[in-house]
């Protein structure tokens, strides 16, 4: 169910509908923005259901102690998967996935974005939870959502 409107989709969901559209069209090459060497880090939703679920059965706080016990300082929690991934890795997976054979081309001239966007995940992990789906398989759910609920849109 993500958002793949050319204008203001996020990365992931970009990412997927050029190169998909670009093998159907039998194009040359894609264009991506930037120089492909930001960092960023990729949840699957159904882990962040999982892991606000375990939240709220495992995280236990009071809240008139700031829990000053070198365990947790605040009583903020980060969902993510600890590890992030450059766009020029993400682009060249989505790319192999779908069956592009065509260039990656990268538009120096359009922003990359802050470089790297990951979360210290560590206060999750000492709770228990980790990360379990890849981002390989989360870009399979992502192709197969996208092939199934909106490329027929697109190419009608």
């Amino acid at each position: 169910g993500d958002n793949y409107d050319t204008e203001n989709s996020h990365v992931f969901a970009a990412l997927i509908k050029k190169f998909t559209l670009a093998k159907l069209q039998n194009k040359d090459e894609v264009v991506c923005w930037g120089d492909g060497s930001p960092k960023r880090e990729f949840l699957h939703v159904d882990e962040l259901g999982d892991a606000c679920l375990f939240c709220l059965e495992n995280f236990e706080t009071n809240l008139n102690d700031n829990l000053i016990d070198n365990k947790f300082s605040n009583n903020f929690i980060n969902i993510g998967t600890g590890n992030d991934i450059s766009i020029n890795e993400l682009a060249s997976i989505i790319k192999e996935k779908v069956g592009f054979k065509g260039l990656i081309k990268w538009d120096k001239s359009k922003p990359n974005g802050t470089l790297r966007k990951k979360l210290d995940v560590s206060k999750l992990n000492k709770l228990g939870w980790k990360s379990r789906i890849s981002i390989e398989q989360g870009i399979d759910d992502a192709l197969l959502d996208f092939n199934n609920n909106y490329i027929r849109k697109i190419i009608e």
